[in-house]
């Protein structure tokens, strides 16, 4: 059961709903212009309900099999950019100044509606496909606000699948694991309070640079002395920001960074830690550390029945060889597990060949992937709801 003929004959057409996307990135909840496309392009292929306005701007299509009543699966994709500049020079660049799809889900949104479209046509199944384009997945929780909004109840989704492409696999193989597959995430910020004063007369400060600087230092001891070393976790202090002039001790430094881990547990420790760290370096210098600490996406955890199902698609589509069934889990974090934890599902990655990473300037969703993500959703959809 390889690629799909008409996949292939549709990867064209797909590209170019793809590039007008990706020349006209959106970000966040903001993704207006993405929905309406996706919504009209849904309407004209004949799905038999297309609902907006899910989790502020999601959009739903349901395709209705002609082979009888069945259960409702749901196939995911998400819809935003990112706040990046863009230095592909590809003439489909975006042309929206500091925003691109350096993530590729302008290739994830097209990829399923080619499914889309090939579904409302041929019908092929017993039940219901419920095909999911979700705002806000880099940082703004959109799938927690599907689900919020009654994504699962409303439509009566029992499972549920998503799929991201992976630099460096190469195109035509696939990738997935069962139990956690990305990282919950954390983000923290940190402000170092002390005395500022001339910089020639530091015995008169508290230097709350000094203090900031142990405390960069301090937090990588969290992972390395206090974290099972068979266990993932990243702590990383991403920003640094404290004075002006180079002549003056300032009052004031604030940081920030991410934690990111596999499991409740480890995340937990990580936190008090972070805190305990914070404390002792306020008591050692004698500034004020305030720390602000927001767990954000929660692990992404693909059930075990529905990733051997998708493993056991994808080897029929691509051959058995090329698809990875036990990857390491990556640390980077999906709100797609807001949907994993609502209902049994898996989140599969599709290789995207030797591009520039996710989330750098020169990426670009590789056109040659087409093929295989909609005759992957495609088959998922039509095994899954075998009559």
């Amino acid at each position: 059961m390889p690629i799909l003929n008409r996949a292939a004959e549709m990867q064209e057409e797909v590209a170019g709903w793809r590039r007008h996307l990706h020349s006209r990135p959106e970000l966040g909840f903001d993704v207006v212009e993405t929905a309406a496309f996706v919504a009209d392009k849904l309407a004209a292929f004949g799905c038999d309900e297309v609902v907006t306005g899910i989790g502020r701007t999601g959009v739903v299509g349901l395709i209705r099999g002609k082979l009888g009543q069945g259960r409702t699966i749901g196939l995911r994709a998400d819809m935003d950019a990112l706040p990046i500049g863009e230095i592909t020079g590809k003439p489909y660049a975006s042309t929206r100044t500091g925003k691109m799809h350096a993530c590729g889900h302008d290739g994830h949104t097209a990829m399923l509606l080619g499914a889309a479209s090939y579904l409302a046509e041929t019908r092929n199944f017993a039940g219901t496909v419920a095909v999911i384009f979700q705002p806000a997945e880099e940082g703004g929780g959109g799938g927690r606000e599907m689900v919020k909004d009654g994504l699962m109840d409303r439509f009566g989704i029992e499972n549920v699948f998503g799929m991201h492409n992976l630099p460096g696999l190469p195109v035509g193989n696939f990738a997935t694991r069962q139990g956690p597959i990305l990282a919950a995430t954390a983000e923290f910020d940190i402000k170092v309070a002390g005395r500022g004063g001339h910089a020639a007369m530091p015995q008169r400060t508290l230097d709350p640079i000094v203090a900031a600087s142990h405390l960069v230092t301090a937090l990588q001891s969290i992972v390395g002395r206090n974290v099972d070393p068979l266990e993932a976790a990243v702590v990383s202090v991403t920003k640094f920001h404290a004075g002006d002039a180079h002549n003056i001790i300032p009052e004031q430094a604030e940081l920030a960074g991410t934690v990111r881990t596999l499991k409740a547990e480890t995340a937990k420790l990580a936190e008090e830690r972070l805190r305990a760290v914070c404390d002792g370096i306020a008591a050692t210098f004698g500034v004020s550390v305030d720390l602000d600490f927001r767990p954000n996406y929660p692990v992404t955890f693909n059930h075990a029945p529905e990733t051997a199902f998708a493993g056991d698609v994808a080897a029929a589509i691509a051959g058995a060889a090329l698809v990875d069934r036990d990857m390491p889990p990556l640390m980077a974090g999906e709100d797609f597990s807001y949907m994993l934890e609502a209902r049994p599902g898996a989140f599969i990655f599709l290789g995207n060949g030797d591009s520039a990473g996710l989330h750098h300037p020169a990426y670009d969703f590789n056109d040659e992937a087409i093929p295989h993500g909609v005759s992957y959703w495609v088959r998922l959809a039509e095994t899954a709801l075998a009559p």
